[in-house]
């Protein structure tokens, strides 16, 4: 299968073309590490150099690459000319790092893994969900007898699959913003960019610079696929074959959902060809539909047999932290949707439940909220909320952004949130924890925060309903 996909070309002059001599890794994460593992494989010279005194896993980092030169904190004591490439981590802000004068000669890992990668690429990227359709993506090729790699942004990181997947027939990448802005040209076989809300705009500046690192993707791709009703995600140069999705009805040759009647329930479909009845979807919430047309799409563009894809969507009940049905007590569910860390991905899940309730949300909400205008929750929560309960860092902006709107309490803690929401909460109700915020006021990351909601749902005796 590997005649999918044409070998990427760079857009680095001819003289920036051949092999690097010596090259700097800025930043010792998880990419980081994935890169610094994967030049020491092809026997590169490097540098190592985080902006950190004291990086988590230092003491690793040296056992693995004892013989390479190591920089820690600030990066002016470097001497840039003595490298011909600088590789940096996502997670490195190129402008507050020091590193302006240098762009030329930056790339990223994705940049080196396009550079090795002889098969093809489907590539996916969001500001909500991406990490759901990349998973749905890889189980559909896998159930189809497709040795796909999964990874990128979610899991493995795209350099560790390219070594432990010599013989995989497809690489399936979830790609942030941080991934593409250091990527010259990807030439995925398959690109999707599924939707565009407000994040990151501390790094990018505004809105228009997240989308535009973010439709990066589409660089030399061969197919495209878009979210119909939401004209950002859409390529701004020609593509040979663009596919769309909606939650809609679909028109001739696009993905969507046909409405229910009477007589019939409603299908997800491709124009007039009927997949599936949404009845049958194994995950919970009308968003889903969406995330199941964007992945069935992609698939599509790959030769899945639409057989394959419905044995993954009826199974597949959806990620940890990300919509998740962690337990029903008493005719209330209680959802963990930790990963919602902004507000696009909260009203997606949101107004995903809301409709679908037989009684009412209990929404838990809160952390650190990067700034970002929290206004857009108030009307769906007026519509679908019992209560808005609120604690973390920003608990008092959400309450401002939403009391007109939605009866609020706030608290301090995650625990006390699902104390309240516990002692409120109806038959038929539904508590979704999906805060709108980063967790880092009070956890580790998303990860910490909805395992601290599972623990407390564990230890039942505190939120009996």
């Amino acid at each position: 299968m590997s005649d999918r996909r044409e070998s990427p070309l760079s857009e680095a002059d001819p003289e920036s073309s051949a092999e690097p001599r010596h090259r700097l890794v800025v930043g010792l994460g998880v990419s980081g590490r994935a890169i610094a593992r994967f030049l020491q494989a092809k026997g590169a010279s490097f540098a190592l150099a985080d902006t950190r005194e004291a990086p988590p896993g230092l003491e690793a980092i040296r056992a693995a690459h004892p013989e390479v030169d190591l920089q820690l904190g600030h990066l002016d004591a470097l001497d840039f000319d003595a490298f011909d490439e600088i590789v940096v981590s996502p997670g490195i802000d190129i402008a507050r790092a020091g590193l302006d004068g240098v762009r030329s000669r930056i790339v990223g890992e994705i940049e080196l893994f396009v550079r090795e990668c002889r098969v093809p690429i489907i590539a996916i990227t969001g500001s909500n969900a991406k990490s759901t359709v990349t998973t749905l993506v890889g189980e559909m090729l896998a159930e189809a007898g497709i040795h796909a790699a999964v990874g990128g942004n979610l899991g493995d990181a795209a350099l560790d699959l390219l070594i432990d997947h010599s013989n995989a027939e497809c690489f399936v990448l979830e790609l942030s913003s941080f991934q593409l802005e250091t990527t010259r040209r990807l030439g995925a076989y398959c690109a999707a960019f599924l939707n565009l809300s407000p994040d990151h705009l501390d790094r990018h500046g505004d809105l228009e610079g997240y989308r535009a690192a973010k439709a990066r993707i589409f660089d030399g791709a061969r197919h495209a696929v878009v979210n119909a009703e939401d004209a950002a995600t859409r390529p701004e140069r020609h593509l040979p074959d663009v596919v769309t999705f909606t939650a809609e009805p679909p028109a001739a040759g696009q993905w969507g959902v046909v409405s229910a009647t009477p007589e019939a329930p409603a299908w997800l479909a491709r124009g007039e060809a009927h997949l599936m009845p949404v009845s049958e979807l194994a995950l919970i919430g009308r968003h889903h539909f969406a995330n199941a047309l964007a992945a069935a799409a992609i698939a599509d563009t790959f030769g899945v047999p639409w057989s394959a894809m419905r044995r993954v969507l009826s199974r597949f009940q959806g990620l940890p932290h990300r919509g998740e049905l962690v337990v029903e007590r008493n005719g209330v569910r209680w959802i963990n949707d930790s990963k919602g860390t902004n507000v696009g991905a909260t009203l997606a899940a949101i107004e995903g439940l809301g409709g679908s309730l037989v009684g009412r949300l209990i929404w838990l909400g809160g952390g650190v909220g990067k700034g970002a205008d929290f206004t857009p929750l108030a009307e769906p929560l007026g519509r679908y909320a019992r209560e808005a309960i609120l604690f973390g860092e920003d608990a008092e902006r959400l309450q401002t952004a939403l009391q007109a709107r939605v009866t609020t309490r706030r608290t301090t803690t995650l625990a006390e949130a699902m104390r309240r929401a516990a002692a409120i909460a109806e038959p038929g109700d539904c508590v979704l924890l999906s805060p709108a915020c980063a967790s880092l006021d009070q956890f580790p990351n998303y990860m910490a925060r909805g395992e601290a909601f599972r623990g407390v749902l564990a230890r039942g005796e505190e939120v009996e309903c």
